[in-house]
């Protein structure tokens, strides 16, 4: 009796164990699954990415703002070299961020995005963006990021785009954590 109560007990104490592990696991990854999830949707604002240009060309013009933000830690100048442009869907843009190292030491950032409005981030395709990985900036230094986009003129079809005219792109500039590698483009 006692040695089956044991074996109960034990086992109980293994599928507890488990559970735990599990549910911190997926805390650990619910981040980075999230991500994921929104790139692959759209989902609040998130770009889609490509590594092509579009292969067909629309019929609609949509002006796109830009906007650019530093974390409120992060000794830096950060943006647009223009405020916005117009841009037939279809067509590849190519528009470039100024950043500034204001610190007196390297500084590793990475970019975080989004556009508004959200339901446009299925539309919103990206072929090159300094956001794609992470960059550094040497004591005082500066440089100009390019980005590469078009507007999938699937847009057009769209319900949900029939009244948007403007998209924005809005990048905030955040400190890399000091424990996390750079990585590659």
């Amino acid at each position: 009796m006692q040695a089956a109560l044991a074996r109960r007990n034990r086992a109980f104490f293994l599928a507890g164990a488990g559970v735990v592990a599990g549910m911190i696991g997926f805390a650990f990854s619910a981040a980075a699954l999230y991500g994921a999830f929104c790139r692959a949707t759209g989902l609040y604002g998130a770009t889609q990415t490509t590594n092509a240009d579009s292969s067909t060309e629309g019929h609609r013009t949509l002006k796109v703002l830009f906007d650019a933000n530093v974390a409120p830690d992060l000794n830096w100048r950060f943006e647009p070299e223009t405020a916005s442009i117009d841009l037939l869907t279809g067509h590849t843009a190519t528009v470039f961020f100024r950043a500034r190292n204001l610190s007196d030491t390297p500084v590793d950032v990475n970019a975080s995005f989004n556009v508004t409005p959200e339901v446009s981030g299925p539309w919103f395709d990206k072929i090159q963006c300094f956001c794609f990985q992470q960059e550094r900036l040497g004591a005082q230094e500066s440089a100009e990021w390019p980005v590469v986009f078009f507007l999938d003129p699937k847009l057009e079809t769209d319900p949900s785009m029939v009244g948007v005219d403007a998209i924005t792109l809005s990048y905030t500039l955040f400190p890399a954590r000091e424990n996390s590698s750079r990585s590659a483009p």
